[in-house]
């Protein structure tokens, strides 16, 4: 996968994908996959907004039961079968327990119904070859077994728990990255930091769209048969760069913020229930507060989610110090033995996601449960239409029934979908754990176990093509650098890495749950230096547009708000840490 936006005028396309976040990148994968020629653009770097700003739970979809959506539970439950099936380095099963209280809605008996129901609709989950991917039936526990795994949970009440199975995304960008991967592949053109300016019309037919080289600042047009727009949040953004669609009603949009922290409990994912009353209109089973989830994650946890109405630009997104803090104090009031401080926080993800409304009664969030696919004949402009994902889960079914109404609108017969089954591109492994250890005991003469393990979970099979640029005389015992050096420049090479930020947060693992220190960062900063033959002036404004993004204090060296997006951060300083 390589920059190349000569090729984007080259040729016409038959569509031309705007966004390169989740949704965009598996369309681009779906369509390609079908034989249509593709262009994808995006305005910063894959993934580099909302999509990057997930719990990494891919889920099977149990909480929709309790809106009777047995539909959306049974998507949900396949689709979480077939992204372990075709990135099975990538996404991997994880246990989940809620604790249970008393005998009503929230009681054993009515979970124990409940998962039975699940198991039922997911009859043909474990479908799959690599037993590593088995999701084991749903159960009820006992009360001391609940205290086990969640030590402190208030006993008032409390019966036991459930446990059932979801998954978890190691690297969420990576998967992003695989999917563009595959994509080119199978024919794409993939660019980014191409930002799209305006659109190219013939009597009310979209024909393509203007864009500019944000890098470079050259301007050019690309040509297409149809404009598919999963810009996320920036979707009405773009559509005001067509006359006709300037006055749009705008989608309305929430922050969803994420905590990294240090680690809370093992193995287990805990939902809980916060001190916030939270009514969910659609729902026939009233939860009757908001629930958050403590899941771990690359030896850390992870807490979510948080979400607050948001008005503004989704240029100008920003997480604030008043938001952290509240999210952190609703915490640890539902779950007091966290006793989590701001300096605890390693790491905030921020995104926008989209809302159908707001509670009238409790002011709770609706979320949008259900996608969008907006077509504009009606409104006198074809070749345009826009995707409004809601779940990161069900990107690339979202995918296949865009490209199936794509074919819709040209009249034609929808060519069969093989993204279910097809591996994305580094995804060619038939057992996972056989896999890992027969690479580990391949290599163990060359690499540690846990980097080479490292390795596997974010390039699976096609970690190899790292392993190019790793020198062959480096002694095992000093492998770890020339390891990242390795991953830099395979980044820049193969996974078209412009600036030390893509690196850092998206092409490796460095930078999501934990500040890698700054001997990292400018190691990685001096290699990007040397291979792109940038000046030590242009070297320290990269390892300055990272240090945006982080804040150190004292010894600690802890995370600041808005990794994924630009922060203010005159409005996210605390006294005794950063956040």
């Amino acid at each position: 996968m390589r920059r190349n936006l000569t090729q984007l005028t080259q040729q016409p396309y038959d569509l031309v994908i705007i966004g390169g976040g989740i949704y965009g990148a598996a369309t681009a994968w779906e369509a390609s996959l079908r034989g249509l020629s593709v262009a994808l653009v995006e305005k910063s770097d894959f993934g580099s907004a909302t999509s990057a700003n997930s719990l990494k739970v891919i889920h099977g979809g149990l909480r929709y039961l309790q809106h009777a959506d047995f539909k959306r539970t049974r998507e949900s439950i396949c689709e979480r079968k077939t992204l372990m099936r075709i990135a099975p380095h990538l996404i991997h099963p994880l246990p989940v327990m809620i604790p249970t209280y008393g005998y009503g809605m929230k009681g054993k008996q009515a979970f124990a119904v409940g998962l039975k129901l699940y198991d039922i609709i997911g009859f043909d989950r474990n479908r799959l070859p690599d037993p590593q991917k088995h999701i084991p039936s749903g159960r009820v526990i006992s009360k001391d077994e609940s205290l086990r795994i969640m030590p402190g949970l208030p006993t008032e009440g409390l019966t036991g728990g459930a446990i059932f199975y979801d998954a978890q995304v190691y690297n969420s960008e990576r998967l992003i990255i695989s999917f563009l991967k595959s994509a080119a592949q199978a024919g794409a053109t993939i660019t980014n930091y191409v930002e799209v300016t305006g659109f190219l019309t013939t009597h009310g037919v979209v024909t393509g769209v203007k864009v500019k080289d944000t890098l470079s600042g050259n301007a050019f047009d690309v040509q297409a048969k149809m404009v598919v727009n999963t810009a996320g949040p920036w979707i009405d953004k773009v559509l005001t760069r067509t006359q006709k669609l300037a006055s749009q009603p705008p989608l309305r949009l929430a922050k969803a913020i994420n905590l990294i922290t240090r680690p809370l409990i093992d193995k287990y994912a805990v939902g809980f229930s916060s001190q916030e009353i939270y009514e969910d209109a659609d729902a026939i089973v009233k939860r009757g507060s908001r629930f958050y989830f403590i899941a771990p994650w690359r030896d850390k946890s992870m807490i979510g989610t948080d979400y607050l109405l948001y008005d503004g630009d989704p240029d100008d997104f920003e997480i604030t110090e008043a938001e952290v803090l509240k999210f952190l104090n609703d915490v640890n009031q539902a779950y007091p033995p966290a006793k989590l401080k701001p300096e605890d926080i390693t790491f905030v993800h921020g995104g926008l996601v989209p809302v159908s409304g707001v509670e009238t009664k409790t002011n709770s969030i609706q979320l949008m449960k259900h996608y969008q696919i907006q077509d504009y004949r009606q409104k006198g402009l074809s070749g345009l239409i826009s995707v409004v994902g809601v779940k990161y889960t069900t990107a690339r079914d979202m995918a296949r029934k865009t490209i199936d109404y794509v074919y819709q609108l040209w009249g034609q017969q929808p060519s069969p979908s093989k993204s279910a089954v097809t591996p994305l591109y580094d995804g060619q492994i038939d057992a996972f754990d056989s896999f890992l250890q027969t690479e580990i005991k391949k290599r163990s003469a060359e690499l540690k176990e846990a980097t080479l393990q490292r390795l596997i979970y974010n390039y699976g099979s096609a970690y190899p093509e790292v392993l190019r640029y790793f020198p062959s005389h480096q002694s095992k015992s000093h492998s770890d650098l020339a390891v990242i050096e390795a991953e830099v420049l395979h980044g820049i090479h193969h996974e078209m890495a412009q600036k030390l930020t893509d690196i850092i947060f998206r092409r490796t693992e460095l930078g999501t749950a934990g500040y890698p220190g700054r001997e990292v960062v400018e190691f990685c900063a001096t290699v990007m230096g040397r291979e792109l033959n940038w000046s030590q002036s242009k070297i320290t404004l990269e390892i300055q547009a990272v240090n945006t993004c982080l804040r150190t204090t004292g010894s600690e060296e802890t995370y600041a708000t808005g990794l994924n997006h630009r922060t203010d951060y005159s409005k996210t300083k605390l006294a005794s840490s950063a956040v």
